[in-house]
């Protein structure tokens, strides 16, 4: 897989996305529009997340982002934050069997040091027991922001090029947290709103956006389908002009 930067080189430009980023937008409104407790839309919220994953692996998507709770969603409430761990907890035990039977690789992004010592055990444990799966990376950014990403790679570049005052992008990217992965293809964010929210700022600087009014309890592989028919409508140039892409096509 190539993980070289777009700004840098002209990625390929795959009639699939191979990598889709998704902030999953919607779960708490989806509650409380059928006037159920918020809870209830975080719950279903992780079975969107299997059907997702099922959908990924059957359409050969070979990397998959999901935006699950962010460095800004410790302003929630307490005891809506308190739940989500719980239920991040909960996810965690459950799933990480069926992910390594199923040849899954799960990645978990963030800065984990705010989490509970017993939370932090879990994760290193599940990315551990499935680091050899090769059909589906599920990377879940928990407690990410991109702002706190850059300013992470920046430090670490700093430590390992101690006195250098001038940096390319083969520098700094490979101290990124998801240095491991190609940027993606495709962002969908679900839930109505039109932003991209403090979510992969380095690596969204040519992926195609898509945002849709579905609560993210009710995407499912139909809406996943909708997205990527608008992404194979898109002219991916990176720069260069259509004519350009015309005469590309006519060598391939």
């Amino acid at each position: 897989m190539d993980l070289s930067s777009s700004t840098q080189e002209i990625p390929a430009a795959p009639s699939v996305p191979s990598h889709v980023a998704i902030i999953m937008d919607g779960n708490g409104r989806w509650a409380t529009t059928r006037y159920l407790p918020r809870v209830t839309g975080h719950v279903k919220g992780v079975e969107a997340v299997r059907g997702i994953v099922k959908a990924c692996m059957e359409r050969n998507i070979r990397y998959l982002t999901l935006f699950a709770f962010s460095s800004e969603n410790w302003r929630r409430p307490p005891d809506e934050v308190s739940m989500l761990m719980r239920l991040f907890v909960s996810a965690l035990e459950r799933e990480v069997s069926k992910m390594n039977a199923n040849n899954i690789r799960l990645k978990v992004v963030g800065d984990l040091s705010r989490f509970d010592a017993s939370l932090q055990e879990l994760i290193a444990t599940a990315e551990s027991r499935t680091a050899m799966n090769t059909a589906l990376t599920v990377t879940i950014c928990a407690n990410y922001g991109g702002r706190w990403d850059l300013l992470q790679a920046m430090g670490k570049m700093a430590q390992a090029m101690p006195g250098k005052t001038e940096f390319a992008e083969q520098d700094f990217a490979p101290h990124l947290a998801m240095s491991y992965a190609p940027e993606p293809d495709l962002f969908i964010r679900t839930g109505g709103e039109q932003r991209i929210s403090n979510f992969l700022l380095w690596q969204l600087a040519y992926t195609e956006l898509y945002f849709t009014d579905i609560f993210w309890p009710d995407f499912d592989a139909a809406a996943l389908d909708a997205a990527i028919a608008s992404y194979q409508q898109r002219e991916r140039r990176f720069g260069r002009t259509s004519a350009q892409l015309v005469e590309v096509r006519k060598a391939s």
